[in-house]
């Protein structure tokens, strides 16, 4: 039993979160190894909004499959490499203080994520002590 419905949403999002710290603690290890490039996790649903224009597919026969039936999983997550940053002469493109940054921002995500799954335990919790009193 869960304590309520954005229970799952919020585990997935800190899982993400998690994650995510992990790529850019990779990016900052490689700072100085010659041609690596930044990489950064995405899920799938922001590489699609960010992916140009897509088209669109009708159903011309109810047995046609529609293509919400392609989408496995729509929380899935992608490493890609970050695109137009600017390169050093050894072609590595890590910047430093944009990592650290980044790295700043997941943090208080991660923490504020952590807080909210806390809250929503401790609600949960008080709903079935205050049941078993009654």
């Amino acid at each position: 039993m869960k304590p309520s419905s954005v229970t799952d949403t919020l585990f997935n999002q800190l899982n993400f979160r998690g994650d995510r710290q992990k790529v850019i603690s990779s990016n900052i290890a490689n700072i100085n190894t010659p041609g690596y490039k930044t990489k950064e996790l995405v899920f799938e649903s922001e590489l699609k909004k960010a992916s140009s224009p897509s088209l669109q597919m009708y159903k011309t026969n109810p047995m046609h499959l529609s293509s919400s039936d392609n989408i496995s999983n729509p929380n899935q997550k992608h490493l890609v490499e970050v695109k137009g940053l600017e390169e050093q002469n050894d072609g590595n493109n890590v910047n430093l203080d944009a990592q650290m940054s980044e790295m700043s921002k997941n943090k208080v995500i991660f923490d504020a994520l952590q807080t909210a799954i806390k809250k929503d335990s401790r609600l949960f919790r008080s709903v079935i002590e205050s049941s078993a009193k009654n």
